[in-house]
Formats: C-alpha cells, sequence, structure tokens
C-alpha cells in the first residue's frame, strides 16, 4: 500500500512559492528583455562603465554560456555575463549587467554579508553534500547522534540562503542607484529594470523559505523517531 509521509506538507507552502517565484521571474524577465533601453547600450558595455565611475577598473568582464547564469566571482575578481544579458540593450539585460556590477561594489566596500556568504560556501558545500546521506543513515539504523549532524550540516545550508537574501536585495539596490545617478536609464525604464530585479529577488526568498521548511521536516522526522 502507498504511504505518504505526512512531514512531506510542511514543504507544500515552500513548493508553491518557489513556483510562483519562477513563473513570475520568467514572465518579467522575458517582457522586459522585449523592451529596448533607450541609452542603447548592451550589458557587456554597461558594466564596465558602471565599474569605471565607481573606480574599479581590476574587474574583468566576461561572457558565459547559459540562459541568466549571469555572476559575480569575488574569487576572481570576474564578472560573468550571459550571452543573452551581454549583447542585448533590454531593460532585462541592463538589470541583470547593474545587479552583477553591484556585488562587484559590494566586494570593493567588503559588504559583510557578502563576505560571510563568501567565507562560509566551502563549508557550506560539505555539509549540503554530507546532511541528508547522514541523517538517513541515522534514521535507518536509529542512531540519534548521526541524525543531529545530518541536521546541524543542513543548518548550515539554511543558514547561507538567508545570508543571500541582503546580499541579493542589496545588489539590487546599487544597481537601481547606479542606474538613476548615471542617467542610464529614464523613470519609466527604472521601473521595468527594478520589476527585474525584484522578480529575481523572490526566488532567493523562496529558496530560503524552503530551505527553512526542509529544516523543520527534518526536525519533526527525528523527534518522530525518537517517540517510537
Amino acid at each position: 500500500m502507498f504511504y505518504m509521509d505526512p512531514t512531506y506538507a510542511i514543504l507544500i507552502p515552500g513548493l508553491l512559492v518557489s513556483l510562483w517565484a519562477q513563473c513570475r521571474v520568467d514572465s518579467v524577465t522575458r517582457k522586459y528583455a522585449r523592451v529596448s533601453a533607450r541609452c542603447g547600450l548592451t550589458g557587456a558595455a554597461l558594466a564596465p562603465r558602471l565599474l569605471h565611475e565607481e573606480g574599479i577598473d581590476d574587474v574583468t568582464v566576461e561572457r558565459i554560456g547559459g540562459n541568466l547564469t549571469d555572476h559575480y566571482d569575488p574569487s576572481t575578481r570576474t564578472l560573468r555575463l550571459s550571452q543573452g544579458v551581454a549583447d542585448s540593450t533590454s531593460l532585462t539585460a541592463l538589470g541583470v549587467a547593474a545587479h552583477e556590477t553591484g556585488h562587484a561594489l559590494q566586494h570593493r566596500d567588503a559588504y559583510k554579508p557578502l563576505v560571510l556568504r563568501t567565507a562560509v560556501v566551502p563549508t557550506v558545500n560539505i555539509g549540503s553534500n554530507l546532511s541528508w546521506p547522514l541523517f538517513l543513515i541515522g534514521l535507518i539504523f536509529n542512531w540519534q547522534p548521526l541524525i543531529t549532524l545530518g541536521i546541524v550540516f543542513f543548518l548550515l545550508t539554511v543558514l547561507f540562503t538567508l545570508i543571500t537574501l541582503p546580499v541579493e536585495f542589496n545588489a539590487s539596490k546599487r544597481a537601481m542607484t547606479a542606474l538613476s545617478s548615471g542617467g542610464y536609464l529614464d523613470a519609466d525604464e527604472l521601473d521595468g529594470a527594478g520589476r527585474v530585479l525584484k522578480a529575481a529577488a523572490m526566488t532567493y526568498v523562496a529558496a530560503a523559505l524552503t530551505a527553512v521548511l526542509q529544516l523543520l521536516r527534518l526536525l519533526a522526522l527525528s523527534n518522530r523517531r525518537r517517540d517510537r
């Protein structure tokens, strides 16, 4: 007989928010990918300008494959833009390029949440790979110390998603300030770029919520095992 673990219900709100956030970001980015900025700059042309205006001339801007795979790598001081962002003059492209530039500004300013997130990445990677195997083995052999260790490792993942929130929101704030103060976008264009960045930010909120709910599920499973 099919058995559904009732603790899965804990994850439902996170699943619903994640689906909504992904649909929202897909819809908004597609919409504003069809609207070209009046300044005529591509993402690849905008990013170096924003960096130079902030006195940053040692960050390399590169193209990478994929869709919206854009990111800033503080270890190599490299800002990587996906092809669709690098070569497009759309509001989506300029918003994303400015956002990644915002991360470079955070790095220059030693923005504490970014510094903390960068520092914990190696530990989080190890913890995320070990958390579930340890937890499941602990459940199978009914060994509480291993269950607890799995939960502790997963807690590192949760903390990482929470630390990520201020990093992403602050990068978007810096992006909007740079686009506005530099005169790159008009008021209506700033609204469109802002919508893109807000939609993208909600995917990080959804990821954090899902991680917290997953942690609560692990705790529920652990407590249920103890009560047996």
